[in-house]
């Protein structure tokens, strides 16, 4: 029974969490449209790859990686480049896969497997995320960790990040191709839209958690 609660416990928590649209869904969504189904398979493969040892060390050192004040405040300001830089790619590709058809696909001469292991290395934030969740999760009693259970809640979490990625990413193929004739606006000017947005938003968060009672204490 453990092993189960384990199992659905870890697959809720990861098929959530890889619901809201990030940019591993839409590179995702990218290769989906370009390659097919079966390349979009090998690149969750990747990103699923990269995952395992992600929530398995945090799983072991989540309560180290909370505490760890100055990593947490690196990872905060690189997400802020980060963001930044993709909206640039983004839009940058994008307008030159109006000059040329084959702009765009550049990058689609890797294996869809390494894409989805590199750009997964790159995704830091999910090292918050992770270990705030295995925290609350363990502290609860939600899951259990002794002996072979750890795998169980992992397989589930591994479970949930394909499927919830998978879900999203044909739900939007959808979409996209019913909006068709909207669609060469929709990506060049939606997609690296929502990164300046999520840029924004985690400039704030960083100036609200360093900055502001900096400000205030002056």
């Amino acid at each position: 029974m453990k092993g189960l609660k384990n199992i659905g416990v870890g697959f809720a928590v990861s098929f959530l969490g890889s619901v809201p649209l990030g940019y591993l869904n839409l590179f995702g969504l990218e290769i989906y449209t370009k390659s097919g189904l079966y390349d979009l398979v090998f690149f969750l493969f990747g990103v699923v790859l990269v995952e395992v040892f992600v929530i398995y060390f945090t799983l072991l050192f989540a309560g180290q990686l909370i505490n760890n004040k100055k990593l947490m405040k690196l990872i905060d300001f690189f997400a802020v480049g980060f963001m930044f830089v993709l909206a640039f790619v983004f839009y940058f590709s994008f307008n030159q896969t109006l000059k040329s058809d084959n702009a765009l696909r550049n990058y689609l001469i890797y294996p869809p497997f390494i894409i989805g292991i590199v750009l997964n290395c790159f995704n830091f934030l999910q090292l918050p995320f992770w270990a705030s969740w295995n925290l609350y999760l363990l502290n609860g009693k939600y899951i259990t960790i002794e002996r072979k259970l750890k795998y169980y809640y992992i397989a589930g979490t591994l479970t949930g990040v394909f499927f919830g990625m998978f879900s999203l990413i044909v739900i939007l193929q959808a979409f996209v191709q019913k909006t068709n004739p909207f669609s060469k606006y929709i990506m060049p000017v939606f997609i690296p839209a929502f990164f300046i947005v999520l840029g924004s938003l985690q400039v704030f968060k960083v100036y609200k958690k360093y900055f502001k009672s900096a400000v205030l204490e002056i």
